[in-house]
């Protein structure tokens, strides 16, 4: 974990908790993804010219990361109908880290050393710390955090799935261009089935929110697959859910959700985590 590397994922959890946070701005859920998933495929299409061609063996990867990409999004979908976005995103990105940690050791023989091993485990504990104060008094809603804890364990596939994938590809802008072509299709698909001669009038009053969201979620994710090529799997998924603090203070600011103390204390044992991995690389 170089401090290149480390910059690129801390900018990529900051703007991937800004399209995150556009994505629950806008009330219809649908109507956001749509936007957001069809911006970020007319991005891969207009990308994929300028890049090389990912390799044949990337491809297996792509294309079951692809369909693992399309579930994550239904299910972030329902955990923000569901949840409050200050409950709902940090439950959701905080399960993936450890779930990667176990999958990247098992699939990719990717044992971290004990300096990253410490710290994985004390942003994790950060991390919680920030899931649970989401939860306090309201009483815990079992469909919305199971809706979350299932986002997360996709996260985690996903995370897994394309950091062996853009390893094989030989170029990341070749891999996160068709992977945002390939993964961005099906939900504008269905939802221009459902609406149909209405889906332009539709989408017409969110198009620049979410057509920005698209672009932030392009770049986020760009910058892992980059940062993945350089560094283990679990301390770069553990890094880049600090994008859960990054959340936590944007619901805070914008939807009016508190953020306390204990956030502020999960926020420090984030930073300390952070340290550990980076003493760690």
């Amino acid at each position: 974990m170089t401090p290149l590397v480390t910059t690129a994922v801390l900018l990529a959890a900051v703007t991937h908790a800004g399209w995150n946070a556009i994505a629950h701005r806008i009330t219809d859920k649908l109507v956001g993804f749509t936007l957001i998933a069809g911006g970020g495929a007319l991005i891969g299409a207009a990308l994929v010219p300028f890049a090389a061609f990912p390799a044949a063996g990337a491809w297996p990867y792509l294309l079951v990361s692809g369909l693992v990409h399309v579930v994550y999004r239904v299910l972030l979908m329902q955990s923000f109908r569901l949840g409050d976005f200050g409950q709902a995103y940090p439950i959701a990105r905080g399960t993936a880290p450890l779930v990667v940690a176990v999958l990247a050791a098992v699939v990719a023989h990717e044992v971290p050393d004990g300096w990253a091993a410490a710290g994985i485990a004390v942003s994790c504990a950060g991390l919680t710390g920030v899931a649970l104060w989401g939860l306090r008094g309201h009483r815990p809603d079992r469909a919305a955090i199971g809706a979350a804890l299932a986002t997360g364990f996709s996260i985690a596939a996903y995370t897994v799935l394309d950091g062996l994938g853009v390893r094989a590809s030989g170029t990341a802008l070749g891999y996160i261009a068709w992977l945002m072509l390939i993964e961005g299709l099906a939900i504008p698909a269905y939802a221009v089935r459902r609406w149909r001669g209405e889906t332009t009038a539709v989408l017409r009053p969110f198009a620049a929110l979410g057509l920005l969201g698209a672009a932030l979620s392009v770049a986020a994710y760009g910058l892992v697959l980059w940062a993945q090529t350089k560094a283990e799997l679990a301390p770069i998924a553990a890094l880049r859910e600090s994008s859960i603090i990054v959340g936590a203070a944007i619901g805070a600011v914008f939807f009016k959700e508190r953020f306390g103390a204990p956030r502020i204390a999960a926020a420090g044992l984030l930073v300390i985590g952070i340290g550990l991995m980076l003493h760690g690389g």
